[in-house]
């Protein structure tokens, strides 16, 4: 009985990115000290998570123990994972690509597909060209490396971008596929697991080739169909399109803080606006822009009470925002109910700004421009004197004397300042 399979038969160019060592490219892009050395992370969970390219020509492999890597390596410089800092370079790094390609799938935090198709035309360039502009904006725009596949296919595109690294940009059209899939182990194509490479090699199939080259019946009658749409796809027949989507755990970015449980409405709210503060300066520094804004206290049974506001226009400005929050603050909030912990996320990030400027709000770039000004100086004397040297007046009751849950800490502003 045939495989219900939905095959894509037009021609079509799918491009595969993948950002090299990303934990530890991103590392050594926000501190250039570390650039030419070999870098670790993951020191927090005492196993690697992520190791450079200098690593690895020591030798060191993900899953390694850090205990073993400081034994045989002393010189690699080890670090702890820094995921909130990862997410927000792989916003950055996936808007760029949408620059180039409106249809782009995250496939995970440092792996994305784009369909290609049309965008010769529209573009005016070629296939490697187009490949080798996103890799040099990104390089450029961000300080990190990835390398880019090009095929008819993604399985074909995921072979192709793997095919160079680090910094590679490799196209399999359809008369070279048989060149990249002879050498290529039947094991290290996507989809093909353990137990089912175990299976080919016994079937007598070992390299991809081998498995690209099987008839039809001979693939129906050993394997299932996740097998068979890989060896239509390995044959430059489309079976997975690329579908446009996000990875929503990657496009937010969240600030809380816990306490001894307290009920002063004023200090509650304090506390939220300080975190807003934080989450809004880490958002500036990358450059992204939030569309929804989340409120959430948890009271001292543990329960947690939020609230959602979506934004008319993306911000990372506190005087933007802090009306909402007060806004959403007021609905959340119970008199006589002790709360333990307050928070905000900023949610849907972007770097895009997208303004939908109204007849009779000719002015709003204006003070956006304004806004923008002002904060990049704020930013300035935050970076040099403190996160906190400068906040909005509001956070000023955080300055009373609270007692902080245990193994928590508050980092009190050296001077609050009214932004109005």
């Amino acid at each position: 009985m045939p495989y219900p399979i939905n095959i894509h038969s037009f021609p079509q160019a799918i491009l595969h990115l993948d950002a090299n060592a990303f934990f530890a490219s991103v590392e050594q892009a926000v501190n250039p000290e570390l650039m030419g050395k070999p870098v670790v992370v993951g020191k927090e969970r005492g196993i690697v998570t992520a190791v450079s390219y200098e690593g690895k020509a020591l030798g060191i492999k993900r899953g390694m123990t850090i205990r073993e890597v400081q034994k045989k390596f002393p010189e690699v410089i080890i670090l702890n994972s820094d995921y909130e800092k990862y997410s927000l370079y792989s916003i950055k790094m996936f808007d760029i690509l949408k620059k180039f390609c409106p249809i782009v799938e995250e496939y995970s935090i440092d792996e994305a597909f784009a369909d290609l198709q049309g965008l010769r035309g529209y573009l005016h360039q070629s296939y490697e060209t187009i490949g080798l502009n996103i890799k040099e904006t990104i390089k450029r725009a961000l300080g990190i490396k990835v390398s880019i596949g090009i095929s008819l296919t993604k399985v074909l595109a995921k072979i192709a971008s793997n095919y160079k690294k680090p910094d590679g940009l490799t196209l399999i059209s359809g008369r070279e596929i048989h060149r990249y899939l002879r050498d290529l182990p039947v094991s290290e194509v996507w989809g093909i697991g353990p137990q089912r490479a175990a299976l080919c090699e016994k079937l007598g199939i070992y390299s991809a080739l081998d498995l690209a080259s099987a008839s039809e019946e001979f693939i129906r009658k050993h394997f299932s169909k996740p097998v068979y749409e890989i060896w239509l796809e390995l044959r430059g027949i489309q079976v997975y399109p690329v579908v446009a989507s996000t990875k929503d755990q990657y496009k937010s970015l969240s600030k809380a803080l816990s306490f001894v449980p307290t009920e002063d409405k004023e200090f509650l709210l304090a506390q939220l606006a300080f975190n807003l503060e934080r989450a809004c300066f880490k958002a500036r520094q990358y450059g992204l822009l939030a569309k929804r804004l989340i409120v959430f206290l948890k009271d001292e049974e543990f329960q947690t009470h939020s609230f959602e506001i979506k934004m008319s226009l993306p911000s990372a400005y506190p005087k933007e925002l802090l009306p909402l929050l007060t806004q959403a603050f007021e609905r959340l909030y119970k008199k006589e109910v002790k709360f333990r912990q307050v928070g905000v996320i900023l949610a849907d990030l972007t770097s895009k700004r997208v303004f939908q400027l109204s007849l009779f709000k000719r002015d709003h770039s204006n003070s956006q421009g304004c806004l923008e000004t002002l904060y990049r100086s704020v930013d300035k004397i935050n970076i040099k004197y403190g996160r906190t040297t400068l906040v909005h007046g509001v956070c000023l009751p955080i300055t009373k004397e609270k007692p902080l849950k245990k193994g928590s800490s508050l980092k009190i502003p050296l001077l609050s300042i009214n932004l109005t």
